[in-house]
């Protein structure tokens, strides 16, 4: 598998967002949600990164009504996102030395 450059926040919080499919007004009520209300998506900047990423083959269309639209995330976007907190996970523990600094 090729390196991974890392996410953006958008992009790692619309996946986690479509571990359950959505649909555009839903996913930013559950980013809000899945960041404790410390991000707040809007439509420019998420439809954006949907675009994007259908082009990646990370999510997929999967139904449309009317002007709403609704995606979820494919297999190799679940890879993805499991890279993506591993790699975040790796930044984290190697930050730990910021603890032993103030000490």
């Amino acid at each position: 598998m090729a390196e991974q450059h890392p996410m953006t926040e958008a992009m790692y919080y619309i996946l986690l967002a479509l571990l359950k499919p959505g649909h555009g007004y839903g996913m930013m009520q559950r980013i809000r949600e899945l960041s404790g209300g410390r991000l707040e998506m809007g439509p420019g900047t998420l439809y954006g990164v949907l675009s994007r990423m259908n082009r990646e083959g990370w999510i997929l269309l999967t139904g449309e009504e009317g002007r709403r639209k609704t995606y979820a995330i494919t297999e190799a976007g679940k890879t993805a996102l499991l890279a993506e907190y591993g790699r975040i996970k790796r930044l984290a523990e190697d930050g730990k030395i910021l603890e032993e600094v103030g000490k």
